[in-house]
């Protein structure tokens, strides 16, 4: 006997399972995921009067976050709190602070009868490796309590070609918000490596360049703003596969990338040197940070397209570390480096202490390997490990020194200190 293909619907709404992302099966019927969430807000409404009956669900671990949708700091309050988190960087944290102020009051801005428009400013981070950019979009978004997502733009080629789809980028955001599409349309986005899809000269391509010019055109309208079809679980698109529309125009991008050899492009603009005494202008220019002076007429050259960089009005440049910001960064923040290494040994009954030689002597090699602030961590590791290995379990040792002597000794053993000499 020949079977006959069955064309299921939901029992209640009448959509055809190609049209649902999920049809559940029941005894006599179907029901689609629609009418289950519209069924579920009933019953809250009937018994609990809208209320959640498990009580705020803020603060509950295994449960999504409560996201905000209106901003409660001034772009003062904002950068205050942004300084606990990162040492230095004032320039970038009042341009960042001023950008996601006036990015959230456009959202709250209420229909005007003169029809005036606020267009959101997206932006872009220049800064050497280790400076603190992805750290600046992390610590502004949990001080909001805003969806956030980050992505790498390495991984981005353009559609037909293997990789993954810009669209991509959506699918982490609608991720984070456990699906809910009107708190991803609010969310913040922080595209890392963006120099990396930077095209390889200043001319337009005549081939193909899958992972540079090709991806930086897949973005511009994403980052206007316009209705983005998103595979809910990332990956490739695919004829059968359930999308959900995003609308992007109120979804905030930070872009970030180190630009490695950008310094050569702006000191040729500034015609001037990186080193040397030629050529010097008539203002005096500061060699040791090239990157304050960075436009976008520079990222232009250095191979990003004039229409993205159009959709990235706000630049701002972040410093390099010196030694003393590095000392900072291992002793002042909340979060900061030294104070992890405290509370694993006060884990184990023992109270860690350094001094202030042996600081200056992690910070002074870290800034050897030019690795920025993630190069402190490396040195740690190499500096701890033997006392992490040795230490657990002895009962009889409550207190443990770091001296400069100590580490030293470290890491004349350690591999970094062989890698660097080689």
């Amino acid at each position: 006997m020949r079977r006959t293909k069955q064309n299921y619907r939901c029992s209640f709404c009448g959509r055809d399972k190609s049209e649902a992302m999920i049809l559940i099966a029941g005894i006599e019927g179907h029901i689609c995921e629609v009418c289950v969430e519209q069924a579920g807000e009933i019953v809250q409404e009937e018994l609990y009067g809208g209320a959640n009956p498990n009580g705020p669900t803020e603060g509950k671990p295994g449960e999504a976050p409560a996201f905000s949708s209106k901003i409660n700091y001034k772009p003062q309050e904002i950068k205050q709190r942004l300084d606990e988190y990162i040492i230095g960087q004032d320039d970038a944290k009042k341009v960042l602070s001023v950008a996601v102020y006036n990015h959230y009051k456009r959202l709250a801005q209420p229909v005007a009868e003169d029809e005036v428009e606020i267009e959101k400013s997206n932006i872009v981070f220049v800064g050497r490796t280790g400076t603190g950019k992805t750290l600046l979009a992390k610590t502004i978004a949990r001080l909001l309590n805003v969806p956030f997502a980050i992505v790498d733009a390495t991984v981005f080629t353009e559609a037909g070609y293997v990789g993954e789809d810009v669209e991509s980028i959506l699918s982490r955001l609608l991720q984070v918000c456990d699906y809910d599409v009107s708190a991803a349309e609010r969310g913040i986005v922080y595209i890392d490596e963006i120099d990396k899809v930077a095209r390889k000269s200043d001319n337009p391509s005549i081939t193909r360049d899958v992972s540079g010019e090709g991806v930086q055109q897949a973005l511009l309208k994403m980052l206007e703003g316009t209705d983005v079809n998103v595979p809910p679980q990332g990956g490739r698109k695919h004829p059968e596969q359930k999308l959900v529309k995003i609308n992007t125009s109120n979804i905030l991008f930070v872009c970030g990338g180190a630009f490695d050899g950008i310094e050569k492009v702006i000191s040729r603009r500034l015609n001037t040197q990186v080193i040397g005494y030629r050529g010097e202008t008539k203002e005096k220019i500061d060699r040791e940070n090239m990157l304050s002076y960075v436009n976008h007429q520079d990222l232009k050259s250095f191979g990003l397209i004039p229409e993205l960089l159009g959709r990235l009005p706000v630049l701002t440049y972040l410093d390099p570390l010196d030694q003393e910001s590095l000392v900072r960064i291992l002793t002042e923040p909340k979060n900061s480096l030294l104070r992890q290494y405290k509370k694993l040994f006060e884990l184990e009954g023992i109270e860690l202490s350094f001094t202030e030689d042996a600081i200056h002597l992690i910070a002074e090699k870290a800034l050897e390997f030019k690795l920025g602030a993630r190069g402190l961590r490396s040195i740690c590791e190499a500096i701890m490990t033997d006392a992490m290995f040795e230490l657990p379990g002895q009962k009889e040792i409550t207190t443990f020194e770091i001296t400069a002597a100590y580490a030293d000794e470290k890491l004349g053993r350690s591999k970094l200190s062989r890698l660097k000499a080689a």
